[in-house]
C-alpha cells in the first residue's frame, strides 16, 4: 500500500484519513474535498444560526492545514471527484476555482461523498429568499439573509430532524414560523404519541402547523400548498430529505444496493475489492431488521469511516450494523428513536408489541424531575428487544443510549427489568424508567396486567364496547377527557364493586397508566376478567390525539400552553401577606406541591406543603377551628393531620385525595 485516497471530507472520509494516518505512517494519504470545508460540525449548524453557538470558528474542526501539520494527509478542497477509472486506479477530479482537471492515482479508494439536500422541481424553489441547510456557506447564506433583510416570517418545509432545528432557530432569532410536512405527523418515524410531544411544544411556542401539505410553488411574499391555501412568508427553508452522492459510483460501474444506496459488504467494501465506502452514500445492514438500510447519521459515518480505513489498510474488522439511535431537541422538548417502530416491526412481519410508561426522569421529591415517556417494542414471543422511542425534557439520551446497548448485546425484556443502573436521587430512582418500561412488558405479556396502546385504542373501543373509566381526579377530568368515560376514585370503585355490570370489558384510565395498573389488579382479584389498563394513560391518549388524531373517539386536548424564547427577567418581590382564611367554616389545606395546587384545588383550599405545615400552624391562634387536610391521594394528608394534632389542634380530619374532597361538594 502506498497511495490511500479518500473522496469526500467531513464525518466519514476526514475521521477515514486520521485513522489511516494513525495505523500508518508511511502511506501516502490524499482527501479530496468538493466544498471549501473538509471538516466542520454540520450537526451544529442550526445552532449557530440559532445563536446557541455563539462563534462560527466553534464549527470548524479541521483545516487543510490541520490535516497536513497533524496527518501530512494531502486535503484539495474545491476539487470535485468526476471520474473514477477502475482498471487503471485513477480518479479524475475539476478543482472549480480553477477549472483544471488532475489525475489522481490510488492503490485503495475510499468514498465518502456523503448526500446532499433534496430540492424538489417546483416553480420558485430558485428565488434568492429559499434555501437550504447542509453546509457551512449555507449558514453564512442564511445568516446573512437573516442580518440583512430582517425576515418577520419564515416556511420550513420538512418535519424533520433539520426542519425542527431550524424551526427553533428561527424562532429565537424573532421570526414567526409556519412548519409544513407532508405526513400527518412531524418526526414520521416517531409513534403518534411522541410526535404528539413535540406537536404540542411547538405549539406552545406558536408555530403554525400544516401537517399532511406539500409545497406547491413557492412565490415572493407567500408559499402555496397542494390544498389551495397559501401561507405569507419572507424566507422558505427546503429540509425534505437527503440523496446520496452516487454518480461516479454508478459511472464506475459499483454496485447499487436495494436501499439506493452504495452496496458495500460488512468490511465497507464495495463491488470493486479496491474501493470502499462510508457515510451517507453507503447503505448498511440494519441490526434488527438483518437488510440494508441508508442511514444518513453522523454517528454512524464516522465509525464507518474509521472502519473502512482499517480495512483499506490490510486490516478485516466487520461493521455490525446500524440501529438507527437518533435524538432531536425542539425548544425544551426531547424526543429520540432507536431500532424499529412498532409499525415497522409488524412490516417486518415480526409479532411485535409494545408497551409505555411515563416515568420520572429521577426521584419525584428532588428538584428538577420531570416525566421520561418511554416505549419498549419487543418481540411478542422471544420478548427480544426490537427498538425503543423516549421524549421529555430530561434524561431522554440516557434511556435511549441504555436501550441500544441492551439490544448491541440482544438483551430481552426480562434482562432489562433486571438491569443494575446507577441510583441516586438527583439522577434516577430505585426502578426508574427503562427499569418500570420492563416491568410493565412482563406484566402486558404475562397477561397479569394487560393493556392498551393509544395507537390501537379506537380499534379497541369498537370492538370491545367496554365501560371506560377515569380514575384522575375531578378537576383533571374536567378540563380534559375521553367523551362517554366515567370519572371514578379508586376508593369509589371499590365501595361499589356490586354496581360494575357484570359481561362488559373494562377500560381503565389514569393520568400516566401507573394507578391504571393498581385497579386493574383491583378488580381483577374481585373476580372481574377482562379488564384492561390504557397504556400510558391519558397522556399518551391526548398526545395521539394531537398528532394523529381518532376518527370515532373524542379525545379532549389540552390547552395551549404561551412559551416564548424570550427569557424575560423575573423581579422577585417579597410578601409578608398570609393567605385570607374564611372566618367561618372549616378550614381546608391543600399539602401538595405549588405545581399539583396550580393544576387545580378545592374551592377555598389554602395550598400550605407539609414542610411549611409547622410554621403555619404556630401563627394560626384557633387551635380549636375546624381543619380539613387533604392531598393527591390520602397519604400526605394523614401525616399532615398527625402533624397538626401533634400541635395542638384539636378538631383534624383527613379529607384523603382531591377525588374524594370533590365528591363532598355532590
Amino acid at each position: 500500500m502506498k497511495n490511500l485516497l479518500i473522496i469526500g471530507g467531513v464525518a466519514a472520509g476526514a475521521t477515514a484519513a486520521a485513522r489511516a494516518r494513525r495505523l500508518d505512517n508511511d502511506v501516502e494519504i490524499t482527501l479530496l474535498e468538493a466544498g471549501a470545508d473538509v471538516s466542520f460540525a454540520n450537526c451544529g449548524l442550526p445552532y449557530y444560526l440559532g445563536r446557541d453557538i455563539e462563534y462560527r470558528s466553534s464549527l470548524i474542526l479541521a483545516s487543510e492545514e490541520t490535516f497536513d501539520d497533524q496527518y501530512k494527509v494531502k486535503v484539495h478542497t474545491h476539487t470535485e471527484a468526476t471520474k473514477i477509472d477502475r482498471e487503471a486506479k485513477q480518479v479524475v477530479a475539476r478543482n472549480s476555482k480553477t477549472g483544471k482537471e488532475e489525475v489522481y492515482s490510488y492503490d485503495a479508494l475510499i468514498l465518502a461523498q456523503g448526500g446532499k439536500p433534496v430540492v424538489p422541481p417546483l416553480p420558485g424553489v430558485d428565488k434568492k429568499h429559499v434555501f437550504q441547510l447542509w453546509t457551512l456557506a449555507d449558514m453564512d447564506s442564511i445568516d446573512h439573509y437573516i442580518e440583512e433583510h430582517e425576515p418577520k416570517k419564515a416556511v420550513v418545509v420538512g418535519g424533520g430532524f433539520i426542519g425542527l432545528e431550524m424551526v427553533e432557530a428561527l424562532t429565537k432569532r424573532g421570526i414567526k414560523v409556519t412548519l409544513v410536512e407532508m405526513a400527518e405527523q412531524v418526526m414520521p418515524n416517531l409513534e403518534g404519541e411522541f410526535a404528539g410531544f413535540i406537536t404540542k411544544e411547538l405549539q406552545d411556542f406558536g408555530v403554525q402547523l400544516k401537517l399532511g401539505k406539500s409545497l406547491k410553488a413557492i412565490e415572493d411574499t407567500k408559499v402555496l400548498l397542494n390544498d389551495g391555501s397559501t401561507v405569507d412568508t419572507d424566507f422558505v427553508l427546503l429540509s425534505v430529505g437527503v440523496r446520496p452522492t452516487l454518480q461516479i459510483a454508478k459511472d464506475a460501474g459499483l454496485a447499487i444496493g436495494p436501499a439506493g444506496g452504495l452496496e458495500v459488504d460488512s468490511e465497507m467494501r464495495t463491488s470493486d475489492e479496491s474501493i470502499y465506502a462510508a457515510g451517507d452514500m453507503a447503505e448498511v445492514r440494519h441490526t434488527v431488521l438483518g437488510k440494508t438500510v441508508r442511514m444518513p447519521l453522523a454517528g454512524p459515518a464516522n465509525r464507518q469511516g474509521r472502519l473502512a480505513a482499517e480495512n483499506a489498510l490490510g486490516a478485516h474488522r466487520s461493521y455490525k450494523g446500524v440501529s438507527g439511535t437518533s435524538v432531536v431537541k425542539v425548544f425544551e422538548a426531547v424526543a429520540g428513536s432507536v431500532g424499529l417502530n412498532l409499525k415497522a416491526a409488524k412490516d417486518a412481519g415480526l409479532d411485535a408489541d409494545a408497551v409505555v410508561v411515563h416515568k420520572a426522569s429521577h426521584t419525584s421529591y428532588f428538584p428538577g424531575s420531570e416525566k421520561v415517556s418511554l416505549m419498549l417494542i419487543f418481540d411478542k414471543k422471544t420478548k427480544q428487544l426490537l427498538g425503543a422511542q423516549a421524549a421529555g425534557r430530561v434524561g431522554i439520551d440516557k434511556r435511549l443510549d441504555v436501550i441500544a446497548t441492551a439490544m448491541a448485546g440482544s438483551l430481552t425484556i426480562d434482562d432489562l427489568a433486571e438491569l443494575d443502573l446507577a441510583y441516586a436521587p438527583p439522577f434516577n430512582s430505585p426502578n426508574g424508567p427503562v427499569n418500570m418500561a420492563a416491568f410493565t412488558a412482563q406484566n402486558h405479556l404475562s397477561n397479569f396486567s394487560p393493556s392498551i396502546l393509544a395507537k390501537d385504542l379506537e380499534t379497541f373501543v369498537l370492538e370491545k364496547q367496554p365501560i371506560a373509566i377515569d380514575l384522575r381526579d375531578p378537576i383533571t377530568f374536567g378540563k380534559a377527557s375521553l367523551r362517554g368515560s366515567n370519572n371514578l376514585s379508586q376508593a369509589m370503585l371499590r365501595d361499589n364493586l356490586d354496581k360494575i355490570p357484570q359481561g362488559h370489558a373494562i377500560l381503565l384510565i389514569s393520568d400516566d397508566g401507573q394507578k391504571g395498573h393498581v385497579v386493574l389488579r383491583m378488580l381483577k382479584g374481585a373476580g372481574f376478567e377482562e379488564v384492561y389498563n390504557l397504556s400510558g394513560g391519558y397522556i399518551s391518549m391526548e398526545r395521539h390525539a394531537r398528532a394523529i388524531g381518532y376518527e370515532h373517539l373524542d379525545v379532549a386536548l389540552l390547552p395551549i400552553e404561551k412559551k416564548s424564547v424570550k427569557k424575560e427577567k423575573a423581579i422577585a418581590e417579597e410578601e409578608d401577606a398570609e393567605e385570607a382564611v374564611a372566618s367561618d367554616g372549616p378550614v381546608i389545606l391543600d399539602v401538595r406541591t405549588p405545581m399539583e395546587f396550580a393544576m387545580g384545588a378545592y374551592p377555598g383550599a389554602i395550598n400550605v406543603g407539609l414542610d411549611d405545615l409547622q410554621s403555619w400552624a404556630v401563627n394560626f391562634e384557633d387551635k380549636d377551628r375546624k381543619i380539613i387536610v387533604y392531598c393527591a391521594s390520602g397519604a400526605r394528608s394523614s401525616y399532615g393531620m398527625r402533624i397538626l394534632r401533634q400541635l395542638g389542634f384539636t378538631d383534624v380530619e383527613n379529607g384523603g385525595g382531591l377525588h374524594q374532597m370533590m365528591a363532598r361538594q355532590r
